[in-house]
């Protein structure tokens, strides 16, 4: 078996009118964090199912990608799994230590959206 048969497809989650909120969230980042989120992607894409530090389960289906940044700055991408696809439903700059409602809410709130669609 070669790499591109074991590796994982990624996918942004769409919302009913097309706009895809981790891609967009993503633009608004700098090339370096960019780099640095993609690589960490990568790596999950490869290596599924892997787990601390880069990877942790967030309940209901959900994983989160765990990714330092510079500056101390903590960034998460919210994904489930669809058969062999990982579907980034949230991504942001995490600033507590425990991951706010809010934007696991968001993230579970997506995926009913997608698995509905």
């Amino acid at each position: 078996m070669n790499i591109k048969e074991k590796m994982l497809n990624a996918v942004f989650f769409q919302t009913e009118t097309g706009v895809e909120p981790v891609r967009n969230w993503l633009r608004e980042l700098s090339k370096t964090d960019k780099k640095i989120i993609g690589e960490d992607i990568k790596t999950v894409q490869l290596g599924w199912p892997i787990g601390m530090p880069l990877v942790d389960s967030l309940g209901s289906g959900l994983w989160e990608i765990r990714t330092k940044l510079s500056g101390g700055r903590i960034a998460r991408i919210v994904f489930f799994m669809d058969n062999n696809t990982m579907v980034l439903v949230h991504g942001f700059i995490k600033k507590t230590p425990k991951t706010p409602k809010q934007e696991l809410d968001l993230a579970k709130k997506r995926k009913k959206q997608y698995n509905s669609q």
